[in-house]
């Protein structure tokens, strides 16, 4: 079963206090967003592995470490998934980024894919995918699947919020992703809408209602 890690750096959880806050308008909403994201990678990444290199300074030569070849790539999952993506890039400007269109069946309520655009060396690759919020789960488990179809064996989903149905959901339908959150929240409320949350993340975002 994947891992689900909850991020308690106190920067991480300064700013998310702000981005749940309503009254944050949609350019700090969205500066907010980014710079969770990045802080977020920081931690995901901690695990890549590293080689040593031996470099000329300025004074004499020294052994250092680089990132041993490990290729990295976002993945948003649109439209949300893209208030993320930049905060990562610009942390990890070699990763490659693709993108994971999904709509909702007005009867089923069934995440459906429209389209799907990722790096050809997939099967290589360490894949992020981003979606600030995991709610049913239901989003999250199609674009994984969709993924996974093209080739990628390395996935790792990154939220900004939670709700404990929705990582459940994700786990059980792929148990070999781990799940980093900023939060885990209550849960579900009658409309499917995260308890507390920060209310509809690309609304938020974009301006949009």
């Amino acid at each position: 079963m994947g891992k689900v890690y909850v991020f308690d750096h106190p920067l991480i959880q300064h700013k998310l206090t702000f981005i749940r806050d309503k009254s944050t308008g949609t350019k700090d909403f969205r500066e907010l967003v980014d710079e969770v994201a990045a802080l977020m990678a920081f931690e995901i990444t901690r695990d890549i592995p590293l080689q040593e290199v031996e470099v000329e300074t300025p004074v004499s030569t020294a052994k250092c470490q680089t990132i041993a070849g490990k290729k990295l790539g976002v993945v948003p999952i649109l439209r949300a998934g893209l208030g993320m993506m930049d905060g990562i890039v610009d942390l990890i400007p070699a990763a490659k980024v693709g993108h994971v269109g999904l709509y909702r069946d007005p009867d089923t309520l069934e995440a459906i894919e429209y389209y799907v655009k990722l790096p050809k060396d997939s099967h290589e690759r360490e894949f992020i995918v981003t979606d600030p919020m995991l709610a049913t789960g239901g989003s999250a488990v199609v674009a994984i699947e969709s993924i996974k179809k093209r080739g990628a064996k390395n996935i790792k989903l990154m939220c900004l919020v939670a709700a404990p149905e929705g990582v459940e959901v994700v786990q059980e339908a792929h148990p070999d992703v781990d799940i980093f959150l900023a939060a885990m929240d209550e849960g579900l409320n009658e409309k499917s809408y995260i308890v507390p949350g920060l209310g509809d993340a690309g609304d938020r975002l974009y301006g949009t209602k």
